[in-house]
């Protein structure tokens, strides 16, 4: 499981990048985010394959055999021109998709406010182009109930995981992306009410068979900073107490948030970003955002409860991910742990580079 993946100036490195003109304020052109990541970390190959980017993380992959790979996709998969004025406009080309195979990805979520960055079009694309690399999408679609279904995961124990995406417009989606029963659009919930909460405990109820696990994914808050609202914990903890959801996988800040463990369910409320092309880009360095998490959970599927959760930072350099040095792992550690202590759960250091998580019962005391 892991946070955001965008395109513009990764794809831009891939062998067939889309036409790299931008409509950004500043930023005319994605090749600049190409040049100012060379300026910060030296040069970057051209034409890469499409496993370049993932660097270090293929080989945690292989190591942990993981069931199901989920990532936020923050980007359109399309040449479309149909951009829509918003400030930042991600895309990657669909010849250059096939990255997301060479990591084994199983589910996108597109949930999020950046699917749309190419209009409507550039949705419809994504959607096609993900169907054509078997790669199952929640969150965004034709239709309200596209959008709304779940992405439905197979896994080797003969269980299923079951992955509902949403976006909320604290994150920045704008209103009128909302999927209709006639228009393409994303998953939008209204608010974090009530209400809600027993729309998605319905949803939930409806799609799920006896032994499945449930993952609810929400794109929300800001992008920068480690408050917690209030009201997204109580709405997190209102999932797992009716919706019965194993994990909430939220995302939407470009760096890792707290962790909770509640009634030994899994609540990650921001998981930061996963791949960027943020590097020579100055401001917020104080929250490291090139610093990168992978998660591992490992979920009963009898009483679909977290087992552990492992973590393993990695560093984004030269749009690829690389092996973390360890003062960067202990600062990882360190800011994780501090973050998350007042939701009951600590971060310790793990050997070999990685973290883990800890709570009430399992490992120390939170």
């Amino acid at each position: 499981m892991r946070g955001r993946h965008d395109g513009r100036g990764i794809d831009q490195v891939l062998a067939h990048p889309c036409d790299p003109r931008l409509h950004e304020r500043h930023v005319r052109s994605a090749t600049d985010y190409v040049r100012l990541a060379e300026r910060a970390n030296g040069p970057i190959p051209a034409s890469v394959e499409p496993s370049y980017i993932w660097g270090a993380a293929l080989g945690e992959f292989r190591r942990a055999a993981t069931d199901a790979r989920i990532i936020n996709l923050e980007t359109s998969i399309t040449r479309s021109n149909a951009w829509i004025p918003k400030g930042i406009n991600y895309r990657m080309s669909p010849e250059n998709a096939g990255c997301l195979a060479a990591a084994g990805v199983d589910c996108c979520v597109l949930g999020n406010n950046h699917v749309l960055d190419w209009g409507r079009a550039g949705l419809r694309d994504t959607l096609t182009n993900l169907a054509q690399l078997r790669i199952k999408t929640a969150g965004a679609g034709r239709d309200a109930a596209e959008a709304s279904a779940p992405a439905i995961l197979d896994t080797s124990n003969e269980a299923r995981v079951l992955v509902f995406s949403f976006a909320l417009a604290t994150s920045g989606v704008p209103p009128d992306w909302a999927a209709t029963r006639e228009v393409a659009g994303v998953n939008l919930l209204p608010e974090l009410s009530e209400a809600t909460v027993t729309a998605v405990t319905d949803q939930v109820a409806r799609a799920r068979g006896a032994n499945d696990v449930v993952v609810i994914s929400l794109h929300w808050g800001p992008n920068w900073g480690y408050d917690i609202e209030g009201e997204q914990r109580w709405f997190a903890q209102q999932l797992i107490d009716r919706a019965d959801a194993s994990i909430i996988h939220g995302h939407s800040s470009h760096h890792a948030k707290a962790i909770e463990v509640h009634n030994n369910r899994l609540i990650l409320y921001g998981c930061g970003d996963f791949l960027n092309d943020y590097e020579g880009i100055t401001g917020y360095k104080e929250f490291r955002s090139e610093l990168a998490l992978m998660y591992f959970a490992d979920i009963d599927p009898r009483s679909c409860d977290l087992v552990a959760l492992d973590l393993v930072p990695l560093q984004i350099r030269r749009f690829q991910l690389l092996r973390t040095a360890r003062v960067d792992v202990d600062w990882l550690q360190r800011t994780l742990d501090h973050e998350s202590r007042p939701f009951g759960a600590r971060i310790q250091l793990a050997g070999e580079g990685r973290l883990a998580l800890s709570w009430p019962g399992v490992g120390e005391p939170g």
